[in-house]
């Protein structure tokens, strides 16, 4: 196959024909296949650009970081938007507006700080042997069929383990959590359809009622707080403040869906990635050729790698923000009550901000890329991402070099997430 047609090109006529009529709840095939064209157009012409439906776009590097800087001016909170979206009652509606990510000091303070304890420096570095076991033995079964998906059999495979080791999900229970996921994830596109928003309702329900079980079994048989985020969160801290039933309940949910799609995306497009940059493949298998053998469990610091493929394509495309008061962004001014859309995936290509940003350098030094975030709400995460995409991408590369596509990959369909749902390959 013509591995180069994975990200097709777009005309500049073409761009700036999707870009003048943009509007993120009715997208085009194309923009799905390569918006970056189009937000290049967007940075030049109309860095903040009015909406169909009155909320403003941004594109441009700076203007974001100014709005993540500010959590005094702009809010994260989502009950203003999602209540009409999702209807008052909805388990969408309760999921997403308890969440960490979509929630304002002090909940989101609370939170955070219970979460980033169980995922202190120590605690993931203990994560790795593990993980290398993992990755090894989704690798050997791979090499015994021959090849297969770079999705399902692979890069989808780690995070949901790592998170449900985190939680304490009994292996037997995991077999439903990546497609609750992909529903509970799938209803925060712009435009939602009956069959999203029915199979989102459901997919919220069927996760809580699971977990409570799972929190009443940890109740009675507490795990390490140290390493058990679940125990963590229900004990709270030792003399301050626990979370109420559905603040647990939701933010385990949440744990499960920040920590599976973004990384499952990460190490999905980097794979994909290296197929359309044959010289940066090449000089990248160089390096892991001069590191440790990989049957010894050493893998090369890939971070910089990492960083650029995050940079390059971000996994999360878009977040949101509510102006709490008149403002002004990027020298237009915005009322009360404005809705703005962050376009991390613009951001990320900002020639203001990175050089030659359409070009995939893993050498990329200063990489002050957006997509883990910026600011208060920046992805708790953040370490734990870079150490599974280390691993997956390194100890793939150096068992499988000559890996190549076998067929077309089939992108998500999804303007907030950016990745495949298929991406078939052979070894050779």
């Amino acid at each position: 196959m013509n591995v180069a047609a994975v990200t097709p090109a777009m005309t500049a006529a073409r761009a700036k024909e999707i870009a003048e009529k943009l509007d993120l709840r009715d997208l085009p095939a194309d923009f799905y296949a390569n918006p970056y064209p189009v937000y290049a157009w967007l940075r030049e012409h109309e860095p903040v650009r009015r909406m169909p439906d009155g909320s403003w776009l941004l594109t441009r590097y700076a203007d974001i970081v100014a709005v993540y800087r500010d959590a005094q001016t702009f809010s994260s909170d989502k009950k203003v938007e999602f209540t009409p979206k999702y209807g008052a009652g909805a388990p969408l509606l309760e999921h997403h507006t308890t969440s960490l990510v979509f929630n304002d000091p002090p909940l989101h303070t609370r939170v955070r700080k219970l979460i980033m304890g169980a995922l202190s420096r120590r605690a993931i570095a203990e994560l790795e042997p593990g993980l290398v076991t993992l990755v090894d033995d989704l690798l050997d079964a791979i090499a015994a069929r021959g090849g297969g998906d770079l999705i399902e059999d692979f890069a989808s495979a780690i995070p949901v383990e790592i998170i449900g080791n985190l939680l304490g999900v009994p292996h037997a229970d995991r077999g439903p959590l990546r497609g609750w996921s992909l529903a509970i994830l799938g209803a925060l596109e712009p435009r939602l359809t009956p069959e999203q928003e029915t199979l989102g309702n459901r997919s919220v329900s069927e996760f809580t009622s699971y977990l409570k079980t799972l929190v009443a079994e940890r109740r009675q048989h507490p795990g390490d707080p140290e390493h058990d985020v679940l125990t963590r969160l229900i004990q709270g801290e030792a003399a301050g403040e626990q979370l109420s039933e559905a603040e647990l309940l939701q933010n385990c949910v949440f744990i499960l869906n920040a920590g599976h799609e973004t990384t499952t995306n990460l190490i999905g497009n980097a794979l994909v990635t290296l197929q359309e940059w044959p010289q940066a493949r090449k000089e990248l298998l160089l390096k892991l050729e001069q590191s440790m053998p990989v049957n010894k469990g050493q893998t090369a610091d890939l971070t910089t790698e990492v960083d650029e493929f995050l940079r390059f394509e971000s996994s999360n495309q878009l977040s949101n923000r509510r102006a709490l008061k008149a403002c002004s962004v990027g020298g237009v001014d915005l009322p009360e009550g404005a809705l703005l859309t962050l376009c991390i995936g613009a951001a990320n290509r900002d020639p203001a901000q990175f050089d030659h940003p359409e070009q995939l350098d893993l050498a990329r030094q200063d990489n002050r890329h957006l997509a883990f975030g910026f600011g208060i709400h920046q992805c708790a995460g953040l370490s734990l991402a870079r150490l599974e995409g280390r691993i997956a991408i390194g100890r793939f590369l150096q068992r499988f070099p000559g890996y190549r596509l076998s067929a077309p990959p089939t992108r998500g369909g999804r303007a907030r997430f950016r990745g495949f749902l298929k991406a078939p390959f052979a070894l050779k």
